[in-house]
C-alpha cells in the first residue's frame, strides 16, 4: 500500500516515534512524506521514503495530487490542533479528498495506532481492490 505521512512541526517527533515503533509494518509498504517529516523519519528508521517538498512549500499539494489520482491508500496526518497554520486550507482539501476516495486517514496517534494494527491484520486489503497496483508497484 501507499502510505502518506504529514506532521506539523509540534508533532514531528511524535511521528518519528510512531514510525520507529511500527517500522516493521511500515517497511512492507511504500511510504511518501512531506520534506522535513520524511527526512526525520528516514533518518530515525532507515525506511525508504519518497520525499516531497515541505508542507508550506507545496508538499501538501503534491500529496493532494497523489490522492486525486488515487495513488495514496492511507494518510497519517499528525496535526497540531492548538496552533493555526497558514496552509490549513490544504488540510481541509486533504481530508475532503480522503473522504471522496475512501482513504483511511488518522489525524492523531490514537487513530493512527488503530489503523496501523488494522493494516497489519490485513483489514485494509480492500484498498488493493479499490486501488490495484501495477506489477511493478507490487
Amino acid at each position: 500500500m501507499n502510505i502518506a505521512l504529514i506532521a506539523h512541526d509540534a508533532k514531528k517527533e511524535l511521528m518519528v516515534q510512531f514510525c520507529i515503533a511500527y517500522c516493521g509494518v511500515l517497511s512492507r509498504h511504500n511510504i511518501f512524506a512531506t520534506g522535513t517529516t520524511g527526512k526525520l523519519v528516514a533518518e530515525a528508521t532507515g525506511l525508504e521514503i519518497t520525499r516531497f517538498l515541505s508542507g508550506p512549500q507545496g508538499g501538501d499539494q503534491q500529496i493532494i495530487s497523489r490522492i486525486q489520482c488515487n495513488e495514496v491508500d492511507l494518510l497519517l496526518l499528525f496535526r497540531d490542533p492548538l496552533t493555526a497554520k497558514p496552509h490549513e486550507p490544504n488540510e481541509a482539501t486533504l481530508l475532503r479528498l480522503c473522504d471522496v476516495h475512501n482513504i483511511p486517514v488518522a489525524t492523531n496517534i490514537a487513530t493512527a495506532e488503530a489503523i496501523i494494527h488494522s493494516l497489519e491484520r490485513g483489514d485494509l486489503d480492500w484498498r488493493d481492490i479499490v486501488n490495484p497496483k501495477s506489477p511493478k508497484e507490487g
